[in-house]
């Protein structure tokens, strides 16, 4: 039996970095195409794109369509649908980037109401700790940062909590096939969504307008973020145990805000550095307490 290495090369090292760069920056490119589409008809683009042409190259997986089902919708409608829906003038890019990183403390609840996994010391303060930034950016709200923007993108975490739960209950499956077919039940209903919430004169005014911007953020979505960076990081996962390759996600918020303000310019206040470090830390103390445990107890 191979033993897996539990450090990164400085290829994978890299590979890891460039995936999560991919990551954090696609919410500067999300940006993008919401200047001309609607937030709902764009996911359901990202997701077709996603579904074509490579659904014809890789094989279903063998898991249950019940299963594929209901990874796209939570995954499709509920967390990218939400996050486009906040992202389209509700809340700032940045902030986005981070906030939708509650999704581990929404995972961590999922799994203690549905599986009755007990919460941990660690876990409850790494939740405290983020529950503080949460507060911070709330008390902070203002045109480009709203309540609502902020509810939305935590219920889009939920949302990818939830696509998180279906993942686990499919043990050992080819995640970039489970992604590619699943994306089929993402499509379709955000397309409904589209058309009964957005209607036909948004859909129509935004696909006329769209540039060449915009239909390189709608293939960036579904290739670069979604393609590249689910087969690169299951690549990865199949070679390391999760505990080496998990706190590299902590990258995806820095990455996120920094292309903000450098791309966007979007303004890096006080109040959002101290809010972030709460979140950034909450998440840092739940993906590397257990390991620094390890390290401690000799």
């Amino acid at each position: 039996m191979r033993i897996a290495p539990q450090t990164l090369s400085l290829r994978d090292a890299l590979i890891a970095i460039a995936i999560t760069a991919v990551w954090g920056s696609n919410f500067v490119v999300i940006h993008v195409g919401l200047e001309q589409l609607p937030p709902l008809l764009f996911a359901a683009l990202r997701f077709t794109f996603a579904l074509i042409p490579a659904v014809l190259f890789i094989k279903r997986p063998a898991v249950p369509w019940r299963n594929l089902a209901a990874y796209g919708v939570f995954v499709g409608a509920g967390q990218f649908g939400l996050l486009y829906t906040a992202m389209s003038g509700y809340i700032t890019p940045g902030l986005a980037s981070l906030v939708v990183q509650t999704q581990v403390f929404f995972t961590i609840l999922l799994a203690g109401v549905l599986n009755g996994e007990r919460l941990r010391v660690f876990q409850v303060i790494a939740l405290l700790l983020a529950l503080a930034g949460i507060l911070i950016i709330l008390r902070h709200t203002d045109a480009t940062t709203t309540a609502l923007g902020l509810a939305l993108v935590l219920a889009a975490a939920a949302g990818w909590a939830a696509s998180n739960m279906v993942v686990r209950a499919t043990p050992g499956v080819d995640m970039l096939g489970f992604v590619v077919w699943a994306s089929f039940f993402s499509a379709v209903p955000l397309f409904a969504m589209s058309y009964l919430f957005e209607g036909w004169p948004a859909i129509s005014t935004g696909l006329a307008n769209a540039t060449a911007a915009t239909w390189g953020a709608v293939a960036w979505q579904s290739t670069g973020n979604t393609l590249f960076g689910y087969a690169a990081w299951s690549a990865l996962l199949a070679r390391y145990p999760v505990a080496t390759i998990a706190p590299m996600t902590l990258l995806v918020p820095i990455f996120g805000m920094g292309a903000s303000a450098l791309a966007l310019g979007e303004p890096l206040h006080d109040w959002k550095l101290v809010a972030a470090c709460f979140v950034m830390s909450g998440l840092a103390l739940n993906v590397l307490w257990p390991r620094l445990r390890k390290v401690l107890a000799g």
